[in-house]
């Protein structure tokens, strides 16, 4: 199995399930988010199979989902970890880098991580990645604690969508225009 293909498919699953509310809230006027997809070069080829054998990663990519939910242009990139935490070598300064961008453009950046020892699904907002980010630059820790993943951020089944994130979206929302958080 080729480099790309071990790496490539991590964090397919919540992506599906990414994907299968995407498709909800397209039908249902909600959003219109867009998965961005990682480009590769293949290097050898299965021609019986038809398959990719080896291939590697032309460039680096930005995030994940780019969209527009109700007015509100949205990115976000998925991210899964098996432990209590999220390590930030799981996000690449180049990711970071162009949700900064964006949200200096009046967008609205996150991340959706999912936690496989609780079974969790939680919205990160970007404010929180930088300052773990920031600290992390300055010899603090290289990972984002579970207890920084706020339970009002999390990510729960709603009305026949497994992983509602506009639901939790919404409350981010509302707590930013309150002026808290």
């Amino acid at each position: 199995m080729g480099y790309w293909h071990t790496r490539g498919l991590r964090g397919s699953v919540l992506e599906d399930l990414i994907n299968q509310s995407n498709r909800y809230y397209l039908e249902h006027g909600l959003a219109v988010m867009q998965k961005i997809p990682t480009a590769i070069t293949p290097v050898k080829l299965d021609q019986q199979k038809g398959v990719i054998k080896l291939a590697y990663f032309d460039a680096k990519s930005t995030v994940d989902y780019v969209g527009n939910v109700q007015g509100i242009p949205v990115c976000f990139d998925a991210k899964e970890t098996h432990l209590k935490n999220l390590p930030l070598y799981n996000i690449h300064e180049h990711q970071v880098a162009f949700m900064e961008a964006f949200q200096k453009q009046d967008g609205l950046a996150f991340l959706i991580v999912y936690f496989k020892q609780t079974d969790q699904y939680f919205l990160l907002p970007f404010e929180v990645l930088m300052h773990y980010w920031n600290g992390a630059k300055k010899g603090g820790r290289k990972s984002i604690p579970y207890a920084a993943f706020e339970s009002q951020y999390l990510i729960r089944a709603h009305g026949g969508i497994q992983l509602h994130y506009l639901e939790t979206l919404n409350r981010y929302l509302t707590n930013l225009n309150k002026g808290g958080q």
